[in-house]
């Protein structure tokens, strides 16, 4: 086991007293897409970044390491390439791939034995810009499942709704087709997410919500006209701000808040990047939204009521820089990989540096935060065991998992991990 730490108050504090912070933060573990409590373990891995769209899980309290006695590799299918992470409901875990540059496939594999259970595939192939060809051509967007359907965004601007029973096609919703947007000069990045009866998508130039049993969009907003600078990055969440429950979206320039019902803008406001790369999901804490960009600043900016209306500001800045990693929030600290490729715990309330990694690590980290500890992918492959506290970096343990690259988001289940590389996909098991 490894153990790093930095920060000359820790070794100050008194081991009671370090305690009694780490206790804490557990105890102020909130959701960061709306406040709410972590939902149950046995509730899977239904989309992006986790059953609350956050990272946050609960269940049974992870080991201090990572060695064979603690994690134990379980079953490994192999894959064709993809950026999707895994999607687990009940028995099953769903992945998508792209294969020989012109179709896209969905499997569903047996969670216990990693057998396959049906396979769907429609014509799905785009090239994307030169400049972002290192990191492949294939699928990108994670799935949303709400127990009885999938729903899959394929990179030429479709979202197919399959039936998770046996992947039967049930309808599909391709926005060039339907709108004539621009096909995305990168494909359909951002991840689709399930409420309400509805599944809410940033596709098309801009945002829609479409109903789930038929397929047909209810509304459409913010429409960019998509192409090169329209297509979104990041992926919204639903959030309540001002007493009012709403969707949070991020554009390749604008931050905003929508009425779930209408999608009419709530609040807006223009957030500057490198050729709009604004990537990462918004994180949200209290009245406090936190984005970090690439050629930009991390930047928490207050949303607040007045009567009917909202107002945003910005509640503080730091001159570090996001990337494609969002961050994960335990208590009133972010935790937070950046362009440097170093890691930063941030206070929320006052945008305050705790610490930054004494290290850089790989170009991206998909992070998972149980209690007081998070686990973190590599891109290279490796699995980091980090405890959450911001009184230093702690590195707890390490561990490779992958021999090719690891750009998909870890998914976490009651006792199980699933490890998307670039050519399979792995299942992990704590031991007891």
């Amino acid at each position: 086991m490894r153990l790093i730490r930095v920060n000359a108050a820790v070794r100050n504090r008194s081991p009671r007293r370090l305690a009694a912070a780490w206790v804490a933060a557990s105890l102020l573990h909130l959701n960061a897409a709306g406040g709410s409590e972590p939902s149950r373990a046995d509730e899977g891995w239904p989309q992006w970044r986790g059953p609350t769209r956050d990272g946050l899980v609960s269940g049974a309290a992870w080991p201090d390491r990572l060695d064979a006695s603690r994690l134990r590799a379980g079953w490994e299918v192999p894959l064709g390439p993809g950026y999707s992470g895994p999607v687990i409901h009940d028995s099953r875990v769903f992945v998508t791939e792209t294969l020989d540059r012109r179709e896209e496939v969905v499997t569903a594999l047996d969670r216990s034995s990693g057998a396959k259970l049906w396979q769907s595939r429609w014509a799905g192939a785009l090239s994307v810009p030169f400049f972002a060809r290192s990191n492949g051509d294939w699928i990108r967007s994670t799935p949303a499942c709400d127990g009885d359907r999938l729903y899959v965004a394929g990179m030429r601007d479709v979202l197919v709704c399959l039936a998770v029973a046996d992947g039967a096609e049930l309808w599909r919703l391709d926005f060039v087709a339907a709108f004539g947007s621009p096909l995305p000069d990168f494909g359909f990045v951002s991840s689709p997410l399930v409420a309400d009866g509805s599944v809410f998508v940033q596709a098309g130039g801009g945002v829609a919500r479409v109903d789930a049993r038929s397929g047909r969009v209810e509304w459409r907003a913010l429409n960019d006209g998509g192409g090169m600078m329209g297509s979104a990055f990041s992926s919204p969440v639903i959030a309540t701000l001002g007493d009012r429950r709403q969707l949070v979206v991020q554009s390749r320039s604008t931050l905003a808040g929508l009425d779930l019902s209408s999608g009419a803008t709530l609040w807006s406001q223009p957030v500057k990047a490198f050729r709009g790369m604004n990537i990462l999901t918004p994180v949200v804490h209290g009245n406090i939204l936190l984005t970090s960009t690439y050629g930009g600043r991390t930047i928490g900016y207050r949303v607040e009521r007045e009567q009917d209306d909202f107002r945003v500001e910005e509640a503080w800045q730091h001159k570090s820089q996001g990337y494609m990693s969002t961050p994960v929030v335990v208590g009133t600290h972010a935790y937070h990989h950046l362009r440097s490729q170093r890691v930063m715990c941030l206070d929320l309330r006052s945008g305050e540096e705790a610490w930054t990694s004494p290290r850089s690590f790989g170009k991206y980290w998909s992070m998972v935060a149980q209690g007081d500890r998070i686990l973190a992918l590599d891109q290279k492959g490796e699995l980091f065991l980090l405890r959450a506290t911001p009184e230093g970096f702690e590195l707890l343990d390490s561990r490779r998992v992958s021999e090719s690259e690891t750009w998909a988001h870890l998914a976490v289940t009651e006792g199980q991990l699933f490890v998307r590389s670039l050519d399979r996909l792995t299942e992990w098991r704590w031991k007891d």
